[in-house]
């Protein structure tokens, strides 16, 4: 897989813009997904402030369906942990211990 230094979030217009463009090319329910995949992709990854790919063809050129799908999630965030387990903040006063007594008392 080619070196992905960082990924781009494209706009939700963006997004539906390429479902509709892809949705318009005639393509099966499983090569759409492919095609709007690869498109999402080659607009997101850049590597040196440059986008690694051309277009979605050089997506699923260089790309397996497995290296694209650790993408997408990087893309989307996840394969660290998961988004509901991450603190929104951290309180430096947070005292766990008292937490638990509390939490205790009302059960």
């Amino acid at each position: 897989m080619r070196e992905v230094e960082e990924l781009r979030p494209l706009t939700a217009g963006r997004l539906l813009r390429i479902r509709r463009e892809t949705e318009r090319a005639g393509w099966d329910e499983a090569e759409r997904g492919l095609r709007c995949n690869a498109q999402v992709l080659a607009e997101s990854c850049f590597t040196g402030g440059e986008v690694v790919f051309a277009d979605g063809e050089a997506v699923l050129e260089a790309l397996s369906v497995e290296e694209m799908e650790t993408l997408l999630r990087r893309l989307c965030g996840e394969g660290h942990a998961p988004r509901e387990k991450q603190p929104a903040a951290v309180n430096p006063s947070f005292d766990a211990a008292r937490f638990e007594t509390l939490r205790g008392e009302r059960a």
